[in-house]
């Protein structure tokens, strides 16, 4: 648990005690609200970074309800526990989702409020909707009230380099860098956003930095007459938020394994937070080092008209936070199955919508994801070699610090 984010939920005089048979409630609301959330952020073209912290807040607020009404699994804040009786589930569930999401992304309230009403119209029982819906609220409230002076909004002036290897922006906008407070985010299970800093990139101009050069020019130009068209594929299937492409998989996952409540949960919020403290470690990095893009380096070095493959996101090289987290939701997707060879397809998202790929196992597909950086002509190699490695670092710890397994959890009879 992390202490820095430690809060105090006291369920007030809405708990309702009631002890008796375990029961399994349906993941359907868990996995129902997950696909609501990605699907909102979409629409309003959320940020990636953004909508890393607004789902991991969620999936934390989903998690910690059930958990308060059943302890299976510790919480993510301290919860003062008094049992919740016979409170609804899925009453529950919908409320801390939408409590969460209303206030996180406004603009789409109207569309939180109808689904909301989707949630609670199939709850016949009005004491266990009731009891739920107060126990979603507080929870979610508390885990939003976690996360307020996180620095999420802090404004940081950004100076573009001058000197070779210094980042500075890329055409064909040349957009000024962006999120240069990011790093200095509190996470929410790191110890601090440096935490698994990765080493520093090649010196500019030494041998393997100009090799680098010379492969992604190669490969990953606009105009490259290497790259495969399986290559270009691939480049384009992965350009999408990797938030919304690795929700994608866990949430799959979770319906096809018919994973309960508790379970779908758990594993919806160790992914979202691995991605979330792998985007603020990432950052963190990436403005330590201030490292240039491909782009810029090519121009400056070997072909002043050379563009990317696909247009490079304005924010420095190294690492690559993509790789960062594909490599953190990988890792904690394996553990969590506790098996890397878990076959899966997924079809890809805006801006390339409509791509489907097969894959054998988390690491190849997280590999494959980091590839597409440098297909895309957008990284570096070593930058996607050192996200890598921060990510699966970052994953590992992740799962293993937060939402761990209790040996005993309260049995209560869950209306829903």
């Amino acid at each position: 648990m992390n202490r820095r984010l430690s809060a105090l939920i006291t369920l007030g005089a809405a708990a309702f005690l009631l002890a008796v048979t375990p029961a399994h409630a349906r993941a359907e609301e868990v996995t129902r609200w997950n696909r609501i959330a990605t699907d909102a952020m979409a629409a309003a073209l959320v940020d990636p970074l953004t909508e890393s912290r607004m789902l991991a807040i969620l999936h934390l607020a989903i998690h910690d309800t059930l958990n308060t009404i059943d302890a299976r699994y510790r919480t993510f804040g301290t919860v003062r526990t008094t049992t919740v009786r016979g409170a609804s589930t899925d009453a529950a569930v919908a409320a801390a989702a939408h409590t969460t999401l209303t206030a996180l992304l406004p603009a789409r309230a109207a569309t939180f409020d109808r689904e909301l009403g989707v949630s609670l119209a199939t709850i016949t029982n009005k004491d266990a909707r009731e009891a739920g819906v107060t126990t979603g609220r507080t929870i979610a409230t508390a885990i939003l009230k976690m996360r307020e002076t996180d620095g999420a909004s802090r404004a940081v002036t950004y100076e573009a380099g001058t000197r070779p290897g210094a980042y500075r922006p890329t055409p064909p906008d040349f957009t000024p860098a962006l999120f240069a407070h990011w790093g200095t985010i509190t996470p929410f299970a790191l110890k601090d956003s440096a935490q698994f800093r990765p080493a520093a990139p090649p010196e500019p101009g030494s041998a393997p930095a100009l090799a680098e050069i010379a492969t992604v020019e190669r490969i990953g130009g606009a105009a490259s007459k290497t790259r495969t068209a399986e290559q270009t594929e691939i480049s384009k299937f992965w350009y999408e938020n990797s938030t919304q492409g690795w929700n994608r998989i866990a949430h799959d996952l979770a319906v096809t394994r018919q994973l309960d409540s508790w379970t779908a949960a758990r594993l919806l919020a160790l992914v979202n937070v691995a991605m979330a403290d792998g985007f603020i470690g990432g950052f963190e990095a990436k403005y330590h080092y201030n490292y240039w893009r491909p782009a810029t380096a090519i121009r400056e070095t070997t072909d002043p008209v050379w563009l990317s493959n696909l247009i490079t996101p304005p924010v420095p090289d190294y690492p690559s936070t993509h790789t960062v987290l594909g490599a953190a939701a990988a890792a904690v997707l394996a553990r969590f199955f506790e098996t890397d060879y878990v076959s899966f397809a997924m079809t890809s998202g805006a801006p390339y919508g409509g791509i489907t790929r097969q894959f054998w196992s988390f690491s190849e597909a997280a590999q494959e994801n980091g590839a597409s950086r440098v297909l895309a002509g957008i990284h570096f190699p070593t930058a996607v070699m050192a996200g890598y490695e921060q990510g699966d670092r970052i994953g590992a710890y992740v799962f293993e610090r937060i939402l761990t397994p209790l040996t005993t959890h309260t049995t209560t009879t869950l209306a829903r």
